[in-house]
């Protein structure tokens, strides 16, 4: 039976959550009880949450994604998201101490604040990550607000932390979306670079069928240009996508059935401490 591990998930509890739009445009309830429902459905093993951004411009606090969490019942690991504010890494680092070997990462927002992936705020984030082995996942391409700025998101942006940080694992989310051949470049040129395939497809719009084509052609020519899947991960994001059209982008990609099984579960294991 085929085997999934989810790299990227957001849930919340908070009616501010500005995915909350993304659930009724997807008809989803978007709560733990159907995230964990849909997961049993579609035969996923387990998956990692990362906190959700706020209509006020903040993110739904950590503690709230270890929480739900804890209820998962073992399914799900937090990911802990931080600000570029000083105070607030420094709580980022406290919490991953308190929750060690619970806690599988770190996540920077680029492109929702006004900052680049190497500004030294994030030095004494990254030192911790390194120590721990704690990869840093990093919000690249499109945003889900309209005043996000494309300009910090650029995948192209993390070249230049690979470059200091050889030893520090990056996961651009996302795939860089629409950066695609930006981001094959990295995850090709960087040993630590990794990618996930999260988010990329929103259903209900007129040519959505054509859309998710174009997306598996895309990704396609990516994984022919890095010469093999071994660092690409599968995620949702939901509740921007559902299970099933994300397991079809996946499924629909034009590799072999062992690097599909690679992206959809097996690579997750040499990024994270599972």
């Amino acid at each position: 039976m085929r085997k999934i591990f989810d790299c990227h998930i957001h849930c919340s509890e908070n009616k501010e959550d500005v995915l909350v739009s993304y659930a009724k445009a997807n008809g989803l309830e978007y709560n733990l009880p159907e995230l964990l429902s849909m997961m049993e459905e579609h035969n996923v093993s387990g998956g990692l949450l990362l906190s959700p951004p706020l209509r006020n411009g903040g993110i739904v606090p950590n503690r709230d994604v270890i929480g739900l969490c804890n209820k998962s019942k073992n399914r799900l690991f937090p990911i802990i998201t931080t600000e570029p504010n000083r105070t607030m890494i420094e709580d980022c680092i406290l919490l991953a101490k308190k929750n060690l070997g619970f806690v599988k990462g770190f996540k920077i927002l680029l492109g929702y604040f006004p900052v680049f992936p190497d500004d030294k705020i994030f030095s004494k984030l990254y030192d911790y990550a390194e120590n721990e082995n704690l990869p840093v996942l990093f919000h690249t391409g499109d945003t889900a607000t309209p005043d996000g700025s494309l300009e910090h998101s650029h995948p192209l942006n993390l070249d230049r932390l690979a470059n200091k940080r050889d030893s520090l694992k990056i996961v651009a989310c996302h795939f860089g979306n629409p950066w695609f051949q930006d981001t094959a470049e990295l995850v090709y040129k960087h040993k630590n670079f990794y990618a996930d395939i999260s988010g990329l497809f929103t259903g209900g719009a007129k040519y959505s069928k054509h859309y998710l084509n174009f997306l598996a052609r895309a990704l396609s020519d990516a994984i022919y240009f890095m010469g093999g899947a071994e660092k690409l991960l599968f995620g949702t994001d939901y509740p921007i996508a559902t299970y099933s059209e994300s397991i079809k982008l996946a499924e629909n990609l034009e590799i072999d059935r062992e690097d599909i099984d690679k992206i959809l579960a097996k690579n997750a294991n040499k990024v994270f401490p599972l």
